[in-house]
């Protein structure tokens, strides 16, 4: 009798404890309040200074300083900057809502603030979804723009600093770092430098593929 009480107490557990978040293809508004409004305590990254949570299908592809690289189950790669020094300085947003963009929205929810940008590039999306300090960015196809915009609100609500370990790190040196801040909250201002680093890493993909193939045909 008493094992029963206690399955039914655990069942009862995840039954109320658990909520499946539902998600709607088509409008990207809703699914960004539901995502970001819930908080999460799940983190699987861990550096100095900072933590957050990569949902499953999402790996690393490179790490450098405060920026990464990812990589979702679809094959699109995701950009992701960590502004460390506009969290220790709490630099406020400056973007304005862009009319002309697929969708462009400011974001407040649970005492964090950003923004999200999404413009058409020929057959695809480019997505800017700055949130929490850090920004993420993605150029992918129509049929993945849910996916993704649901992986990166996943990770950037779940970002966690710890001042007094950033301080340690950098903060003798703001100053130094704060000529080369990566002005996360002005908005639009990385397109053509993001396509740019598309492009290059596609034209060097190609390069090492021919150069695959040469040795290929030595041996």
């Amino acid at each position: 009798m008493k094992r029963l009480i206690v399955l039914l107490s655990i069942v009862l557990l995840f039954i109320t404890g658990c909520s499946v978040t539902r998600l709607d293809n088509t409008d990207i508004n809703k699914n960004i309040k539901t995502l970001l409004s819930d908080k999460t305590k799940f983190y699987n990254v861990y550096y100095d200074g900072y933590k957050y949570y990569i949902p499953k299908g999402v790996s690393f592809v490179d790490k450098e300083e405060y920026n990464a690289i990812l990589r979702d189950k679809n094959n699109n790669k995701y950009y992701l900057y960590v502004d460390v020094v506009c969290y220790l300085h709490n630099t406020k947003v400056n973007y304005e809502v862009n009319k002309s963009s697929h969708f462009s929205k400011l974001l407040d929810y649970n005492k964090k603030v950003g923004y999200i940008q999404i413009d058409e590039v020929g057959n695809k999306y480019f997505i800017q979804f700055v949130y929490n300090y850090v920004k993420m960015e993605a150029l992918v196809s129509k049929d993945d723009l849910t996916d993704t915009i649901t992986n990166m609100a996943i990770i950037l609500r779940s970002v966690k600093f710890n001042r007094a370990i950033l301080e340690s790190l950098i903060g003798e040196n703001v100053l130094d770092y704060k000529e080369e801040e990566y002005s996360l909250f002005k908005g639009d201002s990385s397109k053509e430098n993001f396509l740019d680093v598309v492009e290059r890493e596609e034209t060097d993909l190609y390069k090492q593929d021919i150069e695959d193939e040469k040795i290929d045909l030595n041996n």
